[in-house]
């Protein structure tokens, strides 16, 4: 069975976090989106565990569902064209701050359950480490190290996998408080990590040049703090549905069930170049070098980005892909692209009424994004969306890259292209 799986999320109990962030939402947005396996996020704060308890019953081994009455009612708002099956998975993001080395070290992971007693067991001791309930993202005094072996401890079937691996402020690559290997950072258990998030900064092709990444999956999520940011990275796979059956193919780095990612273009991210936001001074690496990491307007030091880090780290050049790696594409939100076509921001009213008359025409986000021909758009009057995403499946985009927590900019149009076409027939 082919699917798609975002397995890195948030609830409304994390700060900054939509308060519509329910099961019953979640569950409407994956059918929008394409997503058929969505992490829960936040399975350690006792109110969403809760929720989810009282909301979600078994499915396939390890996965969870909407209970049947609430998943009817969210259906009457879905359109038949994207309607499909939602499961859950058990995940939440754990904020590690510590000090080792002499360094305060500031690093987010992602812990996975196969079942509602293994999340119980995780939360029952992370409780008694440090606070639980204040924020849906805990953060807590406790070395990497040790909450692999917790998680390890409440069984063999949870697993650890460091978030947003390359993000400067919080990550186990991070350039402000992390580590410059994973044995650094876990230690004696370092072998134990099969997998890192990339994060919306960085895609394959920049961990493809450090060698001790060989082993390692690459696995992308969207880390959506409201539902629309669902699947905006995502993964592909090609196997059984269920908790084993997605592990399994993660640890196993096999092409042939864990099909590729779906990414961002990482100079979208926020953190991709270096830079200097207040100042709005955007540096690319050989120029943070040049002037010795200060920012050119008020000499304070910059942001280091994810590609100024991976260029310290990286041991090999650009274009070596290790064998077997699953392979990626590099998609833009539909409402960004919808945006640029109307020339309006993406969440307006002109493009939210055009987004929800594609999705109930031609099926989900993802289905649109990947698959729609351009010959189905212009039938339906739309030019200048099979343009755009012509030129997003083949990369052809013109980038400007985000730096310091200010999210990049991506154009997929030109003036020619909208006085050639007719874009009145997109109103």
């Amino acid at each position: 069975m082919r699917f798609i799986a975002d397995l890195h999320i948030h609830s409304k109990y994390s700060r900054a976090c939509s308060q519509s962030l329910e099961p019953e939402t979640l569950y409407r947005w994956c059918q929008l989106k394409g997503i058929t396996v969505l992490g829960t996020g936040d399975f350690t704060h006792p109110g969403w565990f809760a929720i989810l308890q009282e909301k979600l019953v078994p499915a396939e081994a390890g996965l969870y569902r909407l209970k049947d009455e609430s998943a009817r009612r969210q259906d009457r708002d879905v359109p038949e064209s994207c309607r499909a099956p939602v499961r859950f998975l058990l995940e939440s993001e754990i904020s590690c701050i510590y000090k080792r080395g002499g360094k305060v070290r500031k690093v987010h992971h992602l812990v996975f359950a196969p079942s509602f007693e293994v999340a119980a067991r995780i939360s029952a001791r992370l409780g008694e480490i440090g606070n639980i309930r204040s924020d849906g993202r805990p953060i807590l005094g406790l070395d990497s190290r040790d909450l692999l072996a917790l998680v390890h401890e409440a069984s063999p079937e949870a697993y650890l996998v460091p978030a947003h691996a390359w993000t400067p402020h919080f990550a186990v690559f991070g350039s402000e408080s992390g580590f410059d290997s994973l044995e650094e950072c876990f230690g004696d258990l370092a072998a134990e990590i099969f997998a890192v998030e990339t994060g919306l900064s960085s895609d394959p092709p920049m961990n493809w040049r450090l060698s001790a990444l060989d082993r390692i999956a690459l696995i992308s999520n969207s880390d959506a703090h409201s539902p629309e940011k669902l699947g905006r990275e995502a993964n592909l796979f090609d196997g059984e549905l269920s908790y084993a059956g997605i592990f399994s193919a993660i640890r196993g780095r096999d092409p042939r069930r864990f099909l590729k990612t779906l990414e961002f273009f990482p100079e979208e991210g926020k953190y991709h170049a270096d830079g200097h936001r207040k100042c709005d001074a955007r540096l690319d690496p050989a120029e943070t070098i040049r002037r010795g990491g200060l920012c050119p307007t008020c000499g304070k030091p910059v942001t280091v980005g994810v590609l100024h880090r991976v260029e310290n780290l990286a041991d090999r050049k650009k274009g070596k892909r290790p064998a077997g790696a699953p392979d990626f594409e590099s998609l833009i939100p539909l409402k960004e692209v919808l945006g640029q076509v109307l020339r309006v921001g993406p969440a307006s009213v002109k493009v939210n009424a055009l987004y929800h008359r594609l999705l109930a025409r031609f099926g989900s986000e993802l289905r649109i994004l990947r698959e729609l021909s351009a010959a189905e758009l212009n039938k339906e009057g739309l030019p200048l969306v099979a343009l755009a995403l012509e030129r997003m499946r083949k990369g052809k985009v013109e980038l400007q890259p985000g730096f310091d927590g200010e999210y990049g900019t991506i154009s997929l149009l030109t003036e020619d292209d909208f006085s050639r076409q007719d874009k009145l027939a997109l109103l």
